[in-house]
């Protein structure tokens, strides 16, 4: 099966100017993710269009803080991975093999493809809990201004372990929970809610060092606090 994102999806992913569009368009009156995906699966691309514009931006801010413009492709192979996906991460309902979080899996996708990326560009292993997107030179960074407070916290998240930029991300922009976050990076839930809180004291490390006390405080107020469940 090949997938790319269609011009259908990305107008509703962007562009829906009415309410009624909006809601035919990410799926609110339609139906569940797993009820989309298992729709989809069984080829109806209406409803992979669906699916596919309820998560685009979740998916693109993913990999557009971290690979800049240049994450087109990632993207559709996120999306690919999830419609063809045989891995862990499901159970078993009635005989129906289902994911049972869609959101919190592409995340998980979204990170392998991520680190394939990221090893098939530096021609090494790469390690996203110890490696920055400013370590591996990769990405939007170098072109980054400090001058404003959302473009202080963007250039100190890439200076951060990916590993750690992603659980601040997921906890803070995309509002997962700990156990969601400990799905996404496939450790467990004690390890992701000690990674969270070393990954609040790096951010704060490192953007002390990027700008002045009122700076650092500004860029922090961009993340809101995390959803916890």
């Amino acid at each position: 099966m090949h997938f790319a994102p269609n011009s259908r999806a990305l107008t509703c992913a962007w562009s829906s100017s009415s309410t009624r569009s909006r809601n035919a368009c990410d799926g609110t009156a339609v139906g569940t993710d797993t009820d989309l995906l298992a729709a989809w699966r069984a080829g109806d691309t209406s409803a992979g269009e669906l699916l596919v514009a309820r998560h685009w931006t979740n998916v693109s801010r993913f990999f557009r803080s971290k690979v800049g413009d240049d994450g087109a492709d990632l993207i559709s192979q996120t999306f690919l991975a999830l419609v063809e996906s045989s891995q862990p991460g499901r159970r078993r309902d009635e005989g129906r093999d289902e994911i049972a979080n869609v959101k919190a899996y592409l995340f998980t996708i979204a990170r392998r493809r991520l680190a394939d990326h990221f090893r098939t560009q530096a021609r090494r292993a790469t390690d996203l809990s110890v490696s920055s997107v400013i370590d591996l030179a990769i990405g939007p960074a170098t072109q980054l201004s400090r001058r404003r407070k959302g473009q202080l916290l963007r250039d100190g998240l890439t200076r951060i372990p990916i590993d750690d930029q992603i659980a601040l991300e997921l906890a803070y922009v995309e509002g997962l929970s700990t156990k969601e976050i400990a799905d996404v990076l496939e450790i467990n839930e004690n390890t992701a809610r000690s990674r969270l809180s070393r990954a609040r004291e790096k951010l704060r490390g490192v953007l002390a060092g990027l700008g002045t006390p009122a700076d650092v405080a500004a860029a922090e107020s961009q993340l809101f606090p995390p959803v916890t469940r």
